[in-house]
């Protein structure tokens, strides 16, 4: 049986978990209980779990205005953030069938490998988290200017994404939230921790550390947003990283 969960964040809604059949199973035919961090998910989220994976389903669609919807759309806003060199990149945002299937258990890697350029993980929204590339060892210096007014912009294809902060998250649930999780199934958290700045030099080359959360309260290898490259991940998986599909 796979567990799935629907989860309401914006409105303080409780997890609710129902069962119901699936053939996505391990060698075991036991799937994990879906731990309780998943109710801080948006509700636009598919949650389930599926062996030993936690498997979460999403559109990628932000649940929060943007320049780069088409300008008839509802959810269509000028830009109106910070950056005085902001411009719009040529892409609009299209919906997206994403399937990622992360670590229930995570686990450090014996063998860390690099992340790969698209979807590196799952903003706790429904959107992708890319790597600090804007293409083959490309920095972002250029590309950040495209980004709105919440930090994220559309890939060619149409794939709204993060590489760095998402405001929206981080401005509606505290700087020292949980933004997301990575495809090896260790957690991102905002850029304050324990009501102090997070910098690059407080984590390691992975860009995390081991530390008590509130979601955690016995620790757990996570990672940290900071405001100097690489952002959100450094050279690669602290753990082994689950799949992404779509």
């Amino acid at each position: 049986m796979t567990a799935y969960l629907r989860v309401g964040v914006l409105f303080g809604v409780l997890a609710s978990v129902v069962s119901c059949a699936s053939s996505d199973k391990d060698i075991t035919g036991v799937d994990v209980v879906v731990p309780e961090v998943f109710s801080k998910f948006d509700n636009a989220v598919e949650i389930s779990s599926a062996g030993s994976f936690i498997v979460l389903r999403s559109n990628g669609i932000p649940n929060h205005p943007s320049p780069y919807f088409n300008v008839n759309d509802s959810r269509w806003a000028a830009y109106n953030g910070t950056n005085p060199n902001f411009h719009l990149n040529p892409n609009r945002i299209v919906e997206q069938q994403y399937t990622f299937r992360i670590p229930a258990d995570p686990k450090a890697s014996a063998n860390p490998r690099s992340t790969p350029l698209g979807p590196i993980g799952i903003a706790a929204n429904g959107v992708a988290i890319f790597n600090q590339y804007a293409g083959p060892s490309r920095p972002l210096t250029f590309e950040i200017d495209s980004f709105d007014q919440y930090n994220g912009h559309p890939a060619p294809m149409g794939e709204y994404h993060y590489h760095i902060e998402p405001l929206y998250i981080t401005v509606t649930s505290g700087t020292d939230s949980l933004v997301g999780f990575l495809l090896d199934g260790f957690p991102v958290y905002g850029p304050e921790e324990a009501g102090e700045l997070v910098t690059n030099a407080d984590l390691d080359e992975y860009h995390g550390h081991v530390g008590v959360t509130n979601d955690y309260p016995n620790g757990i290898y996570h990672y940290h947003i900071t405001a100097e490259d690489p952002y959100i991940n450094g050279s690669g998986f602290y753990g082994t990283a689950g799949t992404v599909s779509g």
